[in-house]
């Protein structure tokens, strides 16, 4: 008994406070939820490419699915973050079982992304842009012409933000939010079309839960680009409970 005794209690020196071996955390379990979208869209091509940028950052541990109808089967308290993929476009949304889930993980503390035509993904449920802070709105104009802009940081201080500049993409510039939720918006673009800032990235708390919004990410070139996928990691570390890491090398 004493050996056993002796042998645990090293194993506890070795976790040390977070309880894992060798002083090192669990990794951030992240589901990533994907499979619907419009004809402009290629789930298909960008969804590895989002999840590659996500796994850069070693403390996440990515998964998929491609059922958006998994967020009514699946235990969402198996996991510190859901990252929305996917748009109700022409298919109907998961239904009132996934509405109910995905609010209950969020506003029990559950981190949640948005991906670009995410801010679709529900509809017909006006609950939605509550918890996703802007929504898409049918009856606003969509999006610039897809072509290159600056997506300026607006907010300097945030974690998300903090130590990142300016940048160049090529995507296209939403115009479409729609919602009178507070936010806190992180980055902005400027739209060619009317002159108008747009807000490209915000975050705010649904109950518990932490929310990043970005409506960047149109196509691989989009995502691939690094400033994107860094913003898109950083902000999925954030939302699950982690500090963002300003460079993956």
């Amino acid at each position: 008994m004493r050996m056993l005794a002796g042998l645990m209690g090293l194993l506890m020196l070795a976790a040390g406070c977070n309880g894992t071996l060798h002083g090192k955390s669990e990794p951030k379990r992240v589901l990533v939820v994907t499979g619907i979208d419009d004809p402009g869209h290629k789930w298909q091509l960008t969804t590895p490419v989002l999840t590659t940028a996500l796994g850069l950052d070693e403390r996440l541990a990515v998964s998929v699915t491609e059922d958006p109808n998994d967020l009514a089967r699946l235990d969402l308290g198996d996991y510190d973050a859901l990252v929305l993929h996917f748009m109700d476009w022409e298919t109907p949304d998961p239904g009132p079982t996934a509405r109910a889930n995905l609010k209950e993980f969020v506003h029990d503390g559950g981190g949640l992304v948005l991906v670009h035509f995410a801010c679709g993904a529900f509809q017909e449920w006006d609950e939605f842009g509550v918890i996703a802070g802007r929504a898409w709105d049918p009856n606003l104009r969509g999006h610039d012409p897809h072509g290159a802009f600056t997506v300026e940081i607006a907010d300097e201080a945030h974690p998300i933000t903090r130590g990142l500049t300016a940048f160049e993409t090529t995507d296209e510039l939403y115009t479409c939010l729609a919602g009178e939720t507070p936010i806190q918006i992180l980055t902005t673009a400027r739209s060619k079309v009317d002159q108008k800032d747009y807000p490209m990235a915000f975050v705010l708390n649904y109950g518990k839960g932490k929310v990043f919004h970005c409506v960047l990410g149109h196509d691989v070139q989009a995502l691939a680009n690094p400033p994107v996928g860094n913003l898109f990691r950083r902000g999925t570390a954030w939302t699950a409970g982690l500090d963002p890491v300003t460079e993956i090398q």
